[in-house]
């Protein structure tokens, strides 16, 4: 190795290092994002199949609640012809909560089944 080369793999990793953290980051950042997705609709999905069920409002809160984002917000509403929707809104934190979260959403429809209490 010629002497004017020595610390230069040294300068280079102090320069792609942080990079690489940001690169990690983001990639994380998107993971999370992805969960808080996936977990919205499959509270909202549960919510409106215990909702078709004749389920209460309260109880159909409850479950979804037990699949949804920790803080989200679930509405149920029941629409004229037979079919019940379950709304969830929750946040997605970015970088373990360093940065601002942002909202993610789902919606689920089902009919009501026969026989099913109003």
């Amino acid at each position: 190795m010629r002497r004017e080369d020595r610390g230069a793999v040294t300068a280079e990793m102090a320069v792609a290092l942080p990079v690489l953290v940001l690169l990690l980051a983001v990639s994380l950042g998107a993971v999370g994002a992805v969960t808080a997705q996936l977990r919205c609709v499959d509270a909202a999905r549960e919510g409106a199949r215990a909702a078709a069920r004749g389920e209460s409002s309260a109880r159909v809160t409850a479950l979804a609640r037990q699949v949804a984002p920790a803080g989200a917000r679930i509405e149920v509403a029941a629409t004229g012809s037979g079919l019940v929707a379950v709304s969830v809104t929750g946040r997605a934190p970015i970088v373990g909560r360093l940065l601002a979260a942002f909202p993610v959403h789902a919606s689920a429809v089902a009919r009501v089944e026969p026989g099913a209490p109003p």
